[in-house]
């Protein structure tokens, strides 16, 4: 390794003054955990984060790149010669450089804009473009297939399943579908338009049909210590692994509920990682033998699969644990402790990393800010917006497939895609859509393989039963105990609570907290929850650079 002030080759990118290495194709965020730094940011309260969601949701991986603060390292390429610090809180605007003139904005015409570029958007690609609509793809990864395809960004395909993903992506690339990765949505509002960023040039689209493909990011355990760095979730360790190569660490646990943790667990034993304990929530599948029935009838191959995760996992001395909660995770020197209850006993145990998963929020700004509407699925403990058949909105024009929707599952959010494909493109004039009864008929399968396989899980939402110095809010560091004050005055709805405590006001916009205040304001008013029970979605959706807002701004005003 060059030490600091000498020639960097060109794999090393420097980090605190350290040269490190890194693989042609890693993020940064992969980079700096293979190389040992959990560490990316201090908060203002002095506390310590690192990765945790793994596609740029929680906005607590930020670091900064040659003198530019607030740089996602689980979004931004590492690159040869970058010069990488431990951001600050509230880094000095000084010493930042003077951006460079925003180019000017692309406008975007297509007939259909597919927003998401994984399983479900680029089946509604493939589908629009085969009925003769041109079909713009925007993508926040650098790389398509989204979460369930994860592509590999530094080797050929890991397994059948990232496999199958390139085909689809190179399908969708041979259909004439133009697919633009990289894009930051920030802003949707009626006539549609679509505001967006890519590499600091602002994109703005008005196209004729909309489809929203965006998907889902995943629920925490919601316990002491969720904020320690090393402490992510499922699918952020997954897309390390399945991406980039790297180890979330050597020692590994996991807890939550469902299919995710057990696939994933399997993935980082193969790939040498020690996994000391995967925690279900549920109850173990052979203990409620006519629901483990009813999944192996709907799915058999499917059915099939899991049940060999859990055999490959019990060889591999993997201990599963049904009916396990976590409840606190704390600092062991360098590593993390765990601790968990499982029946009436408490175990701990000592581990690099500490991966959850508890369910799924969907990613449904864009739809909500279009005025699609949206009702609250209590058993999944989120939103599921309204939808015909064919998967359009209650706005006519706006289709949603996938997650983004509700819980729904890969291989349904495929065949909903090239249902909504066909629909779209014949909507704008091209085509016929007469031919989706098939994938109507696969389609009421795959969603009837989803209702009893999370049938076997507990992924329903509970309030949090943590200490009041619990962090709840990571962007804002607001504890239970600030929470609970600002209950005490008694607010009726979550937007109160917000201006009582700041609850939701970070860089995150109350993705992760704002479900959880939520359900705190409905307990203590004696309220259900409903679709106004949560946030509203706001522009800027994510952050976004002032210079594009700008850009786009003039855009649009030369275009009226």
């Amino acid at each position: 390794m060059t030490k600091a002030g000498g020639a960097m080759p060109d794999t090393h990118f420097q980090f605190d003054g350290q040269a490190l290495p890194f693989r042609p194709g890693q993020s940064l965020a992969a980079a700096l955990t293979e190389a040992g730094h959990r560490q990316f940011r201090e908060t203002a309260k002095g506390a310590s984060r690192g990765i945790f969601c793994g596609m740029g949701v929680c906005q607590d991986c930020l670091v900064t790149v040659n003198g530019q603060p607030n740089i996602r390292a689980c979004m931004t390429p590492a690159q040869a010669g970058m010069t990488v610090q431990r951001q600050v809180p509230y880094p000095s605007l000084s010493l930042v450089p003077l951006p460079a003139p925003a180019a000017p904005a692309r406008v975007i015409a297509s007939d259909v804009l597919v927003i998401g570029g994984g399983a479900g958007g680029l089946s509604a690609a493939i589908a629009a473009r085969a009925a003769g609509a041109s079909v713009v793809v925007l993508d926040e990864r650098k790389v398509g297939g989204g979460q369930y395809f994860k592509q590999s960004a530094v080797s050929a395909p890991l397994d059948e399943q990232q496999r199958h993903g390139a085909e689809l992506l190179a399908k969708a690339e041979a259909s004439g579908a133009e697919i633009i990765g990289e894009v930051q949505i920030w802003g949707a509002f009626d006539g549609p338009l679509i505001l967006g960023e890519r590499h600091g040039a602002a994109l703005v689209a008005r196209p004729g049909k909309i489809i929203v493909a965006t998907g889902a990011y995943e629920r925490p355990e919601i316990v002491p210590g969720w904020t320690l760095p090393g402490v992510m979730t499922t699918g952020a360790a997954q897309t390390l692994w399945r991406s980039y190569r790297t180890l979330p660490g050597k020692r590994v646990a996991l807890f939550g509920s469902g299919p995710l943790n057990l696939q994933v667990a399997r993935e980082l034993m193969q790939g040498g990682a020690h996994v000391a304990v995967v925690g279900e929530r549920g109850p173990a599948p052979w203990s409620r033998p006519l629901d483990a029935l009813a999944l192996a009838l709907s799915g058999p191959r499917l059915a099939a699969v899991g049940l060999g995760t859990i055999r490959d996992l019990r060889r591999g001395g993997v201990l599963l644990q049904y009916g396990a909660k976590l409840t606190g995770i704390e600092l062991d020197g360098s590593a993390l402790r765990a601790r968990y209850r499982h029946g009436a006993q408490e175990a701990t145990v000592v581990v690099d990393a500490v991966l959850m998963n508890a369910g799924f929020e969907p990613q449904n700004e864009i739809l909500r800010l279009l005025g699609a509407e949206a009702d609250y699925d209590a058993d999944y403990g989120h939103l599921r917006v309204r939808r015909s058949e064919t998967c359009e909105t209650s706005v006519p024009g706006l289709y949603a497939v996938g997650d983004c929707a509700g819980l729904g599952g890969a291989p349904a959010a495929m065949a909903e895609g090239r249902i909504a494909g066909r629909v779209a493109a014949e909507a704008a004039g091209f085509g016929s859509a007469h031919d989706i009864f098939a994938d109507l008929r696969e389609l009421g399968r795959h969603r009837r393989f989803q209702r009893r396989l999370w049938a076997l899980h507990d992924i329903a939402p509970r309030l949090p039963e943590v200490p009041d110095d619990t962090i709840i809010c990571r962007c804002e560091e607001l504890t239970a105990g600030q929470i609970r004050a600002g209950l005490d005055e008694g607010p009726g709805h979550l937007g109160t609570l917000k201006r009582a405590t700041r609850l939701g006001m970070g860089r995150c916009q109350g993705r992760y907290c704002g479900p959880v205040g939520a359900r705190l304001v409905a307990a203590a008013t004696g309220q259900p929850l409903a679709d106004r029970s949560l946030f509203a979605p706001r522009v800027p959706i994510k952050p976004v650079a002032i210079s594009s807002i700008l850009a786009a701004e003039e855009a649009v005003r030369d275009a009226l």
